[in-house]
């Protein structure tokens, strides 16, 4: 029986973080796989530090990180097209309450999207504070403030 290698085993684990970080950015520049495949190599390159962190909060934190800035520096590289498609509606009635949320979290500036993105993928306000730099404190007042901004935008 072959043992699984180390870093498949770290993509398998983080799979689902990895796809709704690279889901959230892609866009007209760029595609979901093109930015799976460099958050990939950006994880492979320090992946040494990350098996030093085993399966942990830290390391969770970590891949965050390094993933995001990955994604964030392929689409500094990457050029954005110039026309929409035809018959594209930015309006359409049809789109859910949840695709309309994450459109205004998309206009949030940084770290405050990073900040309702990461709460709204799971992590504990420690572990956000963790990955920016903030006091558990910091992160929670933030998060109040940005849900009443959003609610009272929604109106």
């Amino acid at each position: 029986m072959r043992t699984k290698d180390p870093f498949d085993a770290l993509l398998h684990h983080y799979r689902g973080l990895l796809f709704t970080l690279c889901q959230r950015y892609q866009g007209r520049s760029a595609t979901l796989e093109d930015l799976m495949q460099e958050a990939s190599v950006a994880l492979w390159i320090n992946r040494e530090k990350l098996y030093s962190l085993s399966a942990s909060p830290k390391q969770a934190v970590l891949v965050w990180k390094i993933a995001r800035s990955a994604v964030i520096d392929e689409l500094r590289r990457t050029p954005m097209s110039d026309a929409l498609p035809e018959g594209y509606d930015i309006e359409d009635d049809d789109r859910s309450k949840v695709q309309e949320l994450h459109e205004r979290i998309a206009l949030l500036t940084e770290p405050d999207r990073t900040v309702v993105t990461m709460q709204l993928e799971g992590y504990s306000y420690e572990e956000i504070g963790q990955a920016l730099g903030m006091t558990v404190k910091s992160v929670s007042m933030r998060l109040v403030r940005l849900k009443d901004k959003i609610r009272k935008e929604w109106k």
